[in-house]
């Protein structure tokens, strides 16, 4: 028999009371601690009630193309160059963003395509500056239910946090905060940037997740069999929670499908492209198989330290990442203390498929850990056969 609870402190909750909550994913915060005197009063959020038509599709150049792939012009100006984990992330020092020349720009958009996510601290430069160099890497996105800024600028979403709103836990789960930004669209983000203008002494943390690991992680079967699949993405949650929270939604949305695996134009490496986010289900296959699959990428996305890096941010910092082969996720721990930054999504390309990346280009797909490990001297195919001793496990 289940325990009953007797004491009058264990009373249950009022229904009324819980009825009504808001995951901050797709409810964004209205919340503001009414701080005129703030320092960036001008960039916090506003909710334009207008309406704009669907998005079409639209060219974009992959800047990554172009990159000397020594990247020589960006790596021999920097003063330090430190890559933070085997399978993501790294961290440049010495560079100035704002004075990249597009030679540059090109082996940016180059460096962030294979490690991820590339970090940058003690930015200078402006929003207007963070846009340009956006608007290099492909056309501006607009948001079609999250803030921008007071003053304007429709091709900027705010990340606002303060004291007037505590996350509530029993709205949400730490695995559903695991995406990659508006997927929906049938033209996804490329190299997007984050620029934070406040935040916390300490918390607040982003961490990022590579869709390249998760691919190589996995048996060669599997991987075969999720090249061939494809999925639903959808904007509807999103859309229903900023109605939720009186907030007005500037397009239509929409669900898309997109290839369960994708390959990036510039490195032509394989990546898992799904996330808890927006990822609804698996086209084709029975119900139960497709929330298997999912529920198991979805936890290697969320739990897997192996494909993981964490970054602290610190005012001026700024992360460029590749939205088309990493998912992150921000931790909810600095309350009440203000988390303010910017966001800049230039479009990319229409995911492409193994199969259709092949026939597009003449060129195989490749997974990337085996281009490492050639790059390293290693026998693949050993590595393959199973011919290499298994190792334990030390920490």
């Amino acid at each position: 028999m289940a325990p009953v609870a007797t004491e009058k402190g264990l009373a249950p909750p009022d229904l009324k009371d819980t009825a009504k909550v808001f995951n901050p994913f797709y409810s964004p915060s209205i919340g503001d601690d009414g701080d005129k005197a703030y320092r960036f009063a001008e960039f916090k959020p506003h909710f334009p009630d207008v309406t704009w038509e669907p998005l079409t599709e639209i060219e974009v150049n992959e800047r990554g193309l172009h990159a000397d792939p020594q990247k020589k012009h960006l790596l021999s100006a920097a003063k330090k160059v430190r890559h933070l984990t085997p399978a993501i992330g790294t961290e440049i020092d010495g560079i100035d963003l704002s004075q990249l020349s597009d030679a540059q720009k090109d082996e940016l958009a180059l460096l962030v395509a294979e490690r991820g996510v590339v970090f940058f601290r003690d930015q200078e430069f402006d929003i207007y500056g963070q846009l340009d160099l956006a608007r290099y890497f492909g056309p501006l996105h607009k948001h079609a239910t999250t803030p921008i800024p007071k003053k304007g600028l429709e091709e900027v979403h705010v990340v606002y946090n303060d004291s007037s709103r505590r996350p509530d836990p029993t709205a949400f789960s730490k695995l559903e905060l695991w995406h990659s930004d508006v997927s929906y669209e049938v033209q996804p983000p490329g190299a997007t940037s984050l620029k934070v203008l406040t935040g916390p002494e300490f918390g607040g943390d982003t961490l990022w997740s590579s869709g390249y690991a998760l691919y190589s992680s996995l048996s060669p079967g599997f991987q075969v069999y999720l090249e061939g699949l494809g999925a639903v993405h959808s904007a509807v949650a999103q859309a229903e929670g900023a109605r939720a929270a009186g907030l007005p939604v500037r397009r239509k949305e929409i669900e898309t499908i997109h290839p369960l695996v994708r390959v990036h134009p510039a490195t032509g490496w394989k990546s898992v492209y799904i996330n808890p986010g927006f990822t609804r289900r698996i086209v084709g296959v029975p119900k139960a198989e497709s929330d298997a699959i999912l529920s198991f990428l979805f936890r290697q996305i969320s739990e897997n330290p192996d494909f993981q890096v964490r970054f602290k941010w610190e005012p001026n910092s700024i992360a460029i990442w590749d939205n088309r082969v990493v998912t992150h996720s921000a931790t909810f721990d600095f309350w009440p203390a203000v988390r303010h930054a910017l966001r800049a999504t230039p479009h990319g390309e229409k995911p492409l498929s193994v199969s259709e990346y092949e026939k597009t280009t003449g060129k195989k797909a490749k997974d990337r850990q085996l281009e490492i490990w050639k790059q390293q001297g290693l026998d693949v195919d050993q590595i393959l056969n199973g011919s290499t001793k298994p190792r334990g496990y030390n920490d």
